[in-house]
């Protein structure tokens, strides 16, 4: 199993290999960069980042800001252990809070 499977089962433990494998390929150059493989809970711009690229451009979705900043918080909240918030798990449990974990099948 790659550091990749480990950082998304540790919270999502039915999680697809298949999709992590996916994602994992779209976001290599990101993953490569120890400081842009996590996701930092605090800091605005990151956050901001996340729904404008990840959601919104990625995923497609059209929900308000204020909802998908609320999911991003409800994501991270679900994932405060104490260690650093992965990248590719944050990306996960957001596809798969809206449903669409399809965009990375096939």
């Amino acid at each position: 199993m790659t550091d990749h499977h480990q950082s998304v089962l540790a919270y999502a433990p039915h999680a697809d290999k298949a999709v992590i494998d996916k994602m994992a390929a779209t976001y290599r150059l990101a993953l490569s960069n120890r400081d842009a493989a996590t996701v930092s809970a605090s800091d605005p711009a990151e956050l901001e980042t996340v729904r404008d690229n990840f959601l919104k451009k990625k995923l497609g979705l059209t929900q308000s800001d204020a909802e998908l900043d609320a999911a991003i918080k409800d994501v991270l909240a679900s994932m405060k252990d104490g260690k650093s918030n992965p990248r590719l798990a944050v990306y996960y449990l957001l596809a798969e809070k809206f449903g669409k974990l399809d965009v990375f099948k096939g």
